[in-house]
């Protein structure tokens, strides 16, 4: 790639760049802001697009989601002879400029003779997944850039299942977005003709399908639980107060000032339900009306955080505690598994889901980090049970600690939607018996021991917070004899059980805990993971501050 510089001057100088762009670079004073908006393209891979807002190559912008539209077009007219017929899907959230690009998207799809659908107001990221499959697409793409700060916005691209595009496709999409370096290339202006708006009826059938995964049916049970939700500005609004209307949930009081869309999100630091302070509002609001349960998802809808009334106040339940929850709640209440039931979680989620699951006689199935490689196993299932294999799986759940999960065979990707309608299941079914989730969390660790789970963050910004990043995944795999009590070590970039290589390593303890060490495949970040398996909640907190503080001060963070 040319120097940044040049590179800057190229763009300042385009005469197919508009004015409100060029407006912007002129304006740039700062050489590193400069430098850190050239000198790279902002990369195409298998999350698609995520990055800052703005002008440059290194920015989610107009002209960086025509390139990649573009290619992917390129890539759909070249592998699917009816691509054009049967189309592309395409959805928004809530962010700034999500509608416009989303526009601007389907500008360029129509403008190659495909047919589009697009969404005509913000929609999770499961209602994208399900059109694609419910129309027969061979594509879709969401604007979105999940629960990142304001000042982010994303591109995912999905295939024809309505799964994240997997590695291998990533790969040849890529292939064509990087063949696209001249601006003037990319369509303008599409042809309406080609154009269909998908809306309220479909975000309908979407949550009358969801509504098919209840497993619990006691409708007076359901009318007791009192529920706080809050969609926190986001596209989660109509799709999860409508299912918990549909399923007999009466109680539901909604947060208002997180009610509306607001690409801003003003009420919180960052849209994200993993963390207290974005349920905050909605735990203020049930201690002041005594409710049992607080929701919350992220701006594209697909992850879901809650919290549970104790005799101390509201306390956030873990993603890896709700979704061994879940496993359990589902296979006590499901009617029919199906043949060889399968659960299928991530190799950096606890090992607790997976430990109920074998109980009941389940399978369990781990994947790479990134909910399309789940997506992958249930599409896998799918034409097994299509050929009449002898020995198809079932699927019967899916689950990242990372607060995402999907019960259901109607998308392929994470589902806030399905998943508050069977919390707030869970929470009723639980509450007849005079108890809380919590309570029921306490009897699994009872059952199984205890399970304390962390992730830690380190944001590293820019082109040397990346590089730092790559010198400490590095100095772990040269040199792992820092972490005490070591058992094992397994570095997934030399490809693990069958799986696509992937930079993770996973440090095994002698006692079963385990600390892995994984950079965001979509942010600038670097976390680690530590799951502790310890007799009771003390031994496992000393342990795990012991680990956390040993890492942080050796990698100096």
């Amino acid at each position: 790639m040319a120097n940044y510089r040049e590179i800057y001057k190229e763009w300042c100088e385009n005469p197919i760049l508009n004015e409100e762009t060029r407006r912007e670079l002129l304006a740039l004073t700062d050489e590193k802001e400069i430098e850190d908006r050239f000198y790279k393209n902002l990369e195409f891979g298998t999350a698609g697009l995520r990055g800052i807002m703005g002008a440059g190559t290194n920015r989610l912008n107009l002209y960086t989601v025509g390139k990649a539209t573009l290619g992917l077009a390129e890539f759909l007219l070249e592998h699917f002879p009816d691509a054009r017929e049967r189309g592309v899907a395409i959805g928004y959230d809530t962010r700034n400029h999500s509608a416009e690009l989303a526009r601007n998207t389907a500008d360029v799809f129509t403008a190659k003779g495909i047919k589009t659908y697009l969404f005509d107001q913000p929609v999770p990221i499961p209602v994208l997944s399900f059109a694609i499959r419910h129309f027969g697409c061979v594509s879709g793409v969401v604007l979105t850039a999940s629960h990142n700060p304001p000042q982010y916005n994303g591109y995912k691209a999905y295939d024809e299942h309505g799964c994240q595009l997997g590695v291998e496709l990533s790969e040849k999409v890529t292939e064509k977005v990087n063949a696209v370096t001249d601006f003037s290339k990319i369509p303008t202006k599409g042809k309406d003709s080609l154009l269909t708006m998908l809306g309220a009826e479909e975000i309908d059938l979407f949550t009358t399908t969801v509504l098919k995964q209840s497993t619990f049916n006691d409708a007076k049970a359901k009318k007791a639980l009192k529920i706080v939700y809050t969609p926190v500005h986001g596209s989660g609004n109509i799709p999860v107060r409508q299912i918990l209307e549909k399923d007999g949930f009466t109680d539901v009081s909604i947060v208002k000032e997180q009610e509306l869309p607001d690409g801003n999100f003003p009420t919180v630091k960052s849209p994200n339900p993993e963390e207290r302070g974005t349920l905050q509002m909605g735990i203020d609001l049930a201690e002041k009306i005594g409710a049992d349960l607080v929701i919350g998802t992220d701006p594209d809808a697909d992850r879901i955080g809650c919290a549970v009334r104790t005799a101390s106040g509201m306390e956030l339940l873990t993603g890896n505690q709700v979704g061994a929850l879940l496993v359990d709640f589902i296979l006590k209440t499901k009617v029919v598994l199906g043949k060889n039931p399968v659960i299928i979680n991530t190799i950096v989620t606890s090992d607790l889901g997976p430990e109920i699951a074998r109980k009941h006689g389940c399978g369990v199935m781990q994947v790479l980090t990134g909910f399309r490689f789940i997506g992958e196993k249930m599409t896998q299932f799918e034409a097994e049970q299509q050929r009449g294999d002898e020995n198809q799986h079932h699927f019967v759940i899916g689950y990242e600690e990372s607060y995402g999960y999907l019960a259901g065979t109607h998308a392929r990707d994470k589902d806030s939607v399905v998943t508050a309608m069977l919390i707030a299941e869970m929470a009723a079914f639980h509450k007849k018996s005079g108890k809380t989730l919590l309570d029921a969390l306490q009897a699994l660790y009872a059952e199984y021991g205890y399970y304390l789970d962390k992730v830690d963050s380190f944001v590293l910004q820019g082109k040397e917070g990346l590089e730092r990043i790559a010198e400490i995944m590095a100095e772990l795999r040269a040199d792992p004899s820092l972490i005490p009590d070591l058992k094992e070590v397994i570095d997934y970039q030399k490809g693990v059980d069958g799986l696509p290589k992937s930079n993770v390593l996973k440090f095994i303890l002698k006692d079963g805990s385990w600390i892995a060490a994984r950079p965001s495949g979509t942010e600038p970040k670097l976390k680690f993971y530590y799951s502790i398996k310890e007799n009771d909640r003390e031994a496992a907190l000393s342990k795990l501050e012991k680990l956390r503080a040993l890492l942080k001060k050796a990698k100096g963070l």
